[in-house]
């Protein structure tokens, strides 16, 4: 079962651009992401940089209107995740448990939606997707 652990660090969504992470905080997140590796369960990770410097797409009418960050109403933003594959959503929690995370920090779990979770009729709607992931994931 693929996961994706979500790290929400409470204060990003007002952080400048420039904004710089603690050395100290980073080598015990690298140490934590050497962990989910050598346990064989870390398929890939990423940081993100703060919304200040981000760009949100909305669809409000059916017209796409692009509105550059930060964002005013958003109380919540991501600041990367880990993408893991593990034996069920238990061992997921076990994993964001041992995540050197400050006081200000949540990880939210989400399991990856696999195919056979989807009724028939969009299983032949997405025929090509999982040829699509293939190639997409060897490149």
């Amino acid at each position: 079962m693929r996961f994706m652990m979500l790290m929400i660090p409470k204060g990003y969504e007002t952080a400048p651009p420039d904004v710089q992470l603690d050395p100290a905080a980073a080598a015990a997140m690298m140490k934590y992401n050497e962990e989910l590796q050598q346990a064989g369960v870390l398929i890939t990770l990423e940081g993100l940089h703060p919304p200040s410097m981000g760009a949100r797409v909305s669809f409000d009418g059916g017209k796409p209107m692009v509105t550059d960050g930060p964002f005013a109403e958003v109380k919540e933003v991501l600041g990367g995740f880990w993408m893991i594959d593990v034996a069920s959503r238990d061992e997921a929690i076990a994993w964001a448990k041992r995540c050197p995370a400050g006081p200000n920090e949540i990880i939210e779990i989400r399991q990856v939606q696999e195919m056979a979770d989807f009724s028939p009729e969009v299983q032949d709607a997405l025929v090509g997707y999982e040829d699509m992931l293939a190639r997409t994931r060897r490149t």
